[in-house]
């Protein structure tokens, strides 16, 4: 602790503004203003010892008014150093928070303080202003009289007289009064240690004070700990008596004692009377109060407060109001920080979310309208639109029906997500869309369990929180692709989806309240039927959607992929233009396929080889002399009359007249073949493909159905030394395996009849093996239409005769010659057509599936039907069946 001091005469004065600074006790203040920096610099920075300064209590000029202490120095005289001292618990303080004084209030100075030394000294500068700034640790020493007050440049110094000597200190503590007045306080302070002591489990380093420090200074520092009002602390400076300073003393920690004890008194009768729910709330206001103290106050009742509105205007039905007001009761009950609060707050905010009771309303439904935004949507598709329209006339005379769920199946690219968002349109509700390719989990459709770590309501709530109504119309995508494993069914979770007298009381596992999907009007879509099950294909309509003829894609690419792929690449008619011819040649030389994605692909690609000469376009464009003015702000400061610009950049939002008579090229680019060639490549089809492959014997032209539309199958076969052998080859399944095991057992039970051997019992396969090939190897091929293919093929290798190269077939056979009817045969016909396929062989009983194969189509090809294996020879072989005439079937 300090010792006496020798005080100078002389001392720089540090102003304290409503704080004072006792002896004894130690305060960190931070310097900012010019004033107390230069005070720092001068009298303590630049001394090699620790140096001395004066700490002055300076009252305000309003307290001023009510009683005046010591001489006055008016605000001009420089105040503005004035340094606002902290409180002593907090260890800091900010001068420069003191300098705002307005000009012509009046400062008071009190005319007793306190000299100071300097225990630690740090120098900053502040960044970007380079202001610098000092942080000082002082220590109160010991009491001074001001006897003249004067300005050293910008800050003040004074003419003091200590107060305290060490004479006069031995003289007092000889004192009878100031000895029993010592241990007076020593016993009240002990006391107060000790209550201490018990509250917070310190007190030994105070305890060591009260044994090694003077009395006198004991008061000091034992009143500087306290929260006391200024008054009281200038009454307690101003005690120059020693005796006087002790009796103050004591009674201030005798009433900070008692005011601790009946603070206890209270607390343990208060607390002795309080109810479980009274704590708790104490304990909520007390941990309020906490978070404003730490400036984390989020308030989390009135969050609830506000969630509790939100679900009471929710619209829930009266069962799952209960559950969720159950569920809130007990998260009110916890605390933020306790397990399971965050995820019963989730829980209760998707609750809030959902749409019980919102719907869209329904605009009146117009089907002419409605027809006329189907057709500008779509091109071709007339069956599928039409029933698009019943469907939509049924829910106009009964809004309320429950109507079948429509299942686009078709190849990708021919429109099936985009019809469903037509039916939205039309419709006027709002969309929403649920893929569900590659879904393997059962939860992905019902849901979690909320006892599992990341629990997750389903898709289908999900989506149904995302657009916000009851009532949308939900596409479930790729229904086909959905897969099962051990983490269950998800094929089997949409049986109680999609059907109607059970998806009223959907029960999705993460609500595990039920929710009514009744409202929702679901379109499913999907590129195969087979591996849809059963069951969920029974609760649905199949609407199929084999495909486009060349006819229609040119029209589709004309009216919708052109314009939106010149959109999508900033390009327009101006810049370039694509003739029907051109179009027509992309479909036929690069694209064989059921949608439209590819030509697509390939027109976009044009457009880019298109957007690379037009950005590059180094041809400058004069403004003509006679141009109408632009209006636009870009173009407001333009170039002098005749001046060659050549190229501005335009804003988003100038308009489209703006653009065009700002930049042009000198003619659009148009595509020919050339360009087609260059961008595109080299044609990958064309029509001579089938003459080829079919120019030797052994090989017949099969038409397939796939995922992704028709297709044109060739199969070859061919003979050759051996042991009477057969060899499949080609990524064959099991199915077409068989078929064709069967057509050889055929041939070889026919081959008398069919002229392929000298007589009865001729071993057609004796000394030689055959070997039968699908090409394209490496996609996998199954399904028994391809019967009358393999018979012919093989018919054809033991005749050496040639198959018609412009004949495609398809069929399955039975073991005894009978020709059965196949699936898929709009696409096989479509595929057929591509090609360039002139004839179509057909089982007999397909023959009410041409109805569904466009006109147009039909009209470029021959049908050929068969209900026989030898019907199919007869029409597979230039001039028919010569061997027909003698076979005895």
């Amino acid at each position: 602790m300090a010792e006496s001091v020798e005080l100078p005469s002389r001392l720089a004065i540090l102003p304290f503004r409503n704080k004072v600074l006792l002896p004894g006790a130690i305060i960190r203040i931070r310097c900012t203003s010019p004033s107390s920096v230069k005070l720092v610099e001068q009298e303590l920075w630049q001394r090699e010892e620790k140096g001395l300064i004066g700490i002055l209590p300076v009252r305000d000029a309003a307290a001023a008014e009510i009683k005046q202490l010591g001489p006055t120095v008016s605000q001009g005289a420089g105040t503005d150093f004035l340094d606002q001292s902290s409180k002593v618990k907090d260890g800091s303080s900010d001068s420069h928070k003191a300098d705002t004084k307005k000009q012509n209030d009046g400062v008071h100075w009190h005319n007793r303080g306190v000299a100071a030394r300097a225990l630690h000294l740090s120098r900053g500068v502040e960044k970007p202003s380079g202001r610098v700034t000092y942080i000082v640790v002082l220590e109160g020493l010991c009491r001074f009289s001001v006897e003249e007050l004067n300005t050293r440049g910008i800050y003040h110094t004074a003419r003091i007289s200590s107060l305290e000597t060490k004479t006069e200190m031995e003289q007092v503590e000889q004192d009878p009064d100031f000895i029993l007045l010592s241990r007076r306080f020593k016993a009240t302070a002990m006391e107060l240690i000790s209550v201490l002591e018990l509250k917070q489990k310190t007190g030994g380093r105070t305890k060591l004070l009260l044994d090694n420090v003077p009395v006198h200074k004991l008061a000091d520092i034992f009143v500087a700990s306290f929260e006391i009002s200024f008054e009281e602390q200038l009454s307690m400076l101003d005690s120059v008596d020693p005796k006087v300073r002790l009796s103050k003393a004591t009674e201030l920690v005798d009433r900070h004692l008692q005011s601790i004890r009946v603070a206890e008194k209270i607390t343990q009768k208060v607390e002795g009377q309080l109810s479980k729910s009274q704590k708790e709330f104490l304990l909520r206001q007390q941990m309020r109060a906490i978070k404003e103290e730490l400036g984390d106050n989020d308030d989390d009742e009135d969050d609830l407060a506000a969630l509790e509105r939100k679900m009471q205007s929710a619209g829930m039905p009266q069962s799952v109001w209960k559950h969720a007001h159950r569920e809130l009761r007990r998260i009110k009950k916890m605390q933020p920080q306790q397990p399971g609060y965050n995820s019963s707050r989730v829980y209760l905010e998707l609750l809030a979310d959902l749409p019980w009771q919102k719907a869209s309303e329904e605009i009146e439904l117009d089907l002419r309208a409605a027809q006329k935004r189907l057709d500008s949507d779509h091109y071709g598709l007339v069956k599928v639109k039409q029933r698009i329209i019943e469907y939509l006339a049924v829910r106009k005379l009964k809004p309320d029906a429950r109507g079948p769920v429509l299942c686009f199946v078709g190849p990708p690219g021919v429109g099936k997500t985009s019809l469903a968002s037509s039916i939205a349109a039309a419709l006027g509700r709002k969309f929403v869309r649920i893929s569900l390719g590659g879904v393997k989990d059962e939860a992905d459709i019902r849901g979690h369990r909320r006892t599992y770590v990341g629990s997750m309501p389903g898709r289908l709530i999900d989506g149904l929180k995302r657009v916000g109504v009851c009532n949308p119309v939900m596409l479930l995508d790729e229904v086909d692709k959905t897969g099962s494993d051990i983490r269950g069914d998800p094929a089997s979770a949409l049986l109680e989806v999609l059907d109607p007298e059970q998806n009223k009381t959907f029960n999705d596992h993460y609500l595990n309240v039920p929710f009514d999907l009744s409202k929702v009007v679901f379109v499913a879509t999907a590129n195969r039927m087979q591996p849809i099950p059963p069951p969920l294909l029974d609760r649905m309509e199949v609407i199929e959607l084999p495909g486009y003829t060349p006819e229609e894609k040119l029209q589709i690419a004309m009216r919708h992929l052109i314009p939106r792929v010149l959109d999508q690449h900033g390009l327009s008619s101006e810049f370039l233009q694509i003739p029907e011819a051109m179009v027509k040649l992309v479909i036929q030389r690069y694209t064989r396929e059921a949608g439209v994605r590819s030509l697509e692909r390939n027109l976009a690609a044009l457009a880019r080889a298109a957007a690379v000469k037009v950005a590059e376009q180094e041809q400058v464009v004069p403004l003509n002399k006679g141009m109408q003015k632009l209006t636009t702000p870009l173009l407001e400061n333009r170039l002098a009359e005749g001046t060659e610009v050549e190229m501005e950049v335009i804003p988003m939002g100038v308009n489209s007249q703006d653009i065009s008579s700002t930049f042009r090229i000198s003619s659009p680019l148009v595509v020919d073949e050339t360009m087609l060639e260059k961008v595109l490549g080299p044609p990958r089809f064309d029509g001579s493909e089938a003459a080829e492959r079919v120019a030797t014997p052994g090989v017949s032209v099969g038409l397939v159905w796939t995922a992704f539309g028709g297709e044109v199958q060739f199969v070859e076969a061919t003979a050759m030394a051996g042991k009477g052998e057969l060899h499949l080859t080609g990524q064959l399944g099991d199915v077409i395996k068989e078929s064709a095991q069967i057509a050889l057992t055929w041939v070889r039970a026919r081959a008398t009849d069919l002229r392929l051997a000298a007589g009865e019992g001729f071993n057609l396969l004796e000394g030689r093996d055959v070997h039968i090939h699908f090409p394209a190897g490496a996609v996998p091929k199954d399904g028994p239409s391809a019967g009358v293919t393999l018979v012919t093929a093989l018919v054809s290798l033991f005749t050496q005769k040639r198959v018609r190269s412009d004949t495609a077939m398809t069929g399955e056979m039975t073991l005894r010659g009978l020709v059965l009817p196949v699936g898929g045969v709009k696409d096989k016909i479509l595929a057929a057509h591509r090609y360039g396929i002139k004839r179509v062989i057909l089982p007999e009983r397909n023959l009410k599936d041409l109805v569904e194969v466009p006109s147009s189509v039909l009209a470029n090809l021959e049908i050929l039907l068969a209900k026989r294996v030898e019907d199919v020879l007869e029409h597979a072989f230039d001039g028919g069946c010569p061997w027909r005439q003698n076979s005895k079937l």
